[in-house]
């Protein structure tokens, strides 16, 4: 938790600093780019958070190899690693991502089934949820055919759970209660 807060200080700042620039999207984008960097390639994500590194030595090779990404992005980068918060940037780029949502009135929406929905039965229902909560969503389709049918709905905090998998973990439970 300590470390969301502190990402959500920075994200905040790069936040503003992109909508006051006008470009939030292509903030939010190279910041992306870059952690997926990280993930992708070991050697450049242990030499960025590597400790040992002189930090001099370190944002000046992090700023000659990022010099095309957005200088509100490379500047938020190039801070983390002056401050030695190189730990927390996933966090910060997640941070970011609520913010940009939240900014747009959008909500996350996970729709979970047991076979891949065809796009009509997914924007219908995305269509329903819109109109019944009366928000934008940003749609995560994934299918786990665990659940053998219907679907699974989470927004937020809230969950639906449709599944014949679910019904039959609710018939177990009131099985085993009596």
């Amino acid at each position: 938790m300590p470390n969301e807060t502190l990402a959500r200080r920075y994200a905040t700042a790069a936040f503003q600093l992109a909508q006051e620039a006008g470009n939030v999207p292509g903030v939010q984008h190279d910041l992306h780019t870059f952690t997926a960097t990280l993930a992708t390639d070991e050697t450049v994500r242990k030499f960025f958070r590597s400790p040992v590194v002189d930090r001099k030595e370190k944002t000046a090779i992090v700023a000659e190899a990022f010099s095309k990404i957005d200088p509100i992005a490379l500047h938020t980068i190039l801070l983390l690693i002056r401050k030695r918060r190189e730990n927390v940037v996933e966090e910060i780029v997640t941070q970011f991502d609520v913010l940009e949502r939240q900014a747009r009135g959008a909500e996350v929406l996970r729709v979970t089934s047991a076979r891949p929905l065809a796009q009509g039965e997914l924007d219908s229902l995305v269509q329903r949820l819109s109109a019944a909560y009366r928000t934008k969503f940003d749609v995560t389709q994934s299918v786990d055919p665990r659940l053998i049918g219907g679907v699974r709905i989470t927004m937020g905090d809230r969950a639906a759970d449709g599944t014949i998998a679910g019904r039959l973990d609710d018939i177990a439970r009131l099985l085993s209660t009596n």
